[in-house]
């Protein structure tokens, strides 16, 4: 997949809003790209970092938002790709999995009334100004 552009689809530990999900299921396969769902999860550093990681703990309806749109994905033979990013500075790691990864669009999809308002709009201006591809939001698509 020489240039493929990957859609992904994000969301903050909490379930992925179902307009979100769908939306980026369908960019991805009417453009015939993969699709990449994270669930960016922050994990503040502790004194004892031998078991970073290992507390992490996702809840059955996080778990079932996200692999809805990735069988669906695969239900038409789109590759998927699932990835739980766990970090102390959530923003900083998904802006750098997004320069990796070099998506052609981010759907930043988390369930609106599971997430502070204020931190969720935080996370989207940031996300707007730093990712470089089309960005999806509860808001629309935004060109920037």
């Amino acid at each position: 997949m020489h240039g493929a552009r990957p859609v992904m689809l994000v969301t903050f530990d909490v379930p992925v809003d179902s307009n979100a999900a769908e939306f980026a299921v369908d960019a991805a396969i009417e453009s015939g790209q993969p699709l990449i769902v994270v669930n960016v999860v922050e994990m503040p550093i502790r004194p004892m970092t031998s078991s970073w990681g290992t507390e992490v703990v996702v809840t059955e309806d996080v778990d079932s938002s996200l692999r809805m749109p990735a069988e669906l994905a695969r239900d038409f033979a789109v590759a998927v790709e699932r990835i739980r990013l766990v970090s102390p500075r959530p923003l900083r790691a998904l802006l750098e999995l997004v320069g990796e990864r070099r998506p052609g669009l981010l759907v930043v999809g988390p369930d609106r009334g599971r997430m502070g308002r204020r931190r969720l709009a935080r996370a989207e201006k940031r996300i707007r100004r730093e990712a470089p591809c089309l960005v999806w939001t509860a808001d629309g698509l935004v060109l920037e």
